[in-house]
């Protein structure tokens, strides 16, 4: 698209990307900011582990919020986001419905964000 043919909106969009992973994987997770994405851990895997793997799964968000900011391998990153979202997304849905605000709702806003994933991973700019 043009508007990515802007080394500023490139670089904008980019930071963007970034911070949803780091702020969902710091803030949600591994501070437990938002709680929900804990018991939505616990429901899937349980109670006994759900904690520690909110925890790891924060710290991972966070590294593929850093590996956005590099920049590197934009392809392999975008793909690495769409896998996450689209295995995140399934299991919250199968295991945990009743503690998302709107299934459909989330649905939407992760197709709009791996579009923009996408627009930037392919984009011309390298």
């Amino acid at each position: 698209m043009a508007f990515l043919e802007s080394p500023t909106i490139h670089t904008l969009v980019q930071i963007a990307i970034g911070c949803v992973w780091i702020f969902h994987g710091l803030y949600s997770k591994v501070l437990n900011g938002i709680p929900r994405h804990r018991q939505i851990v616990e429901r899937v895997l349980g109670k006994n582990v759900g904690q520690f793997a909110t925890k790891v799964i924060g710290v991972l968000e966070v590294l593929l919020g850093l590996w956005v900011f590099s920049g590197w391998e934009r392809v392999s990153c975008a793909g690495v986001q769409t896998l996450a979202i689209a295995g995140m997304n399934t299991l919250e849905i199968i295991f945990a419905a009743d503690l998302l605000i709107s299934a459909v709702g989330m649905l939407f806003l992760n197709v709009g964000f791996l579009t923009l994933v996408w627009l930037w991973a392919t984009s011309v700019l390298k």
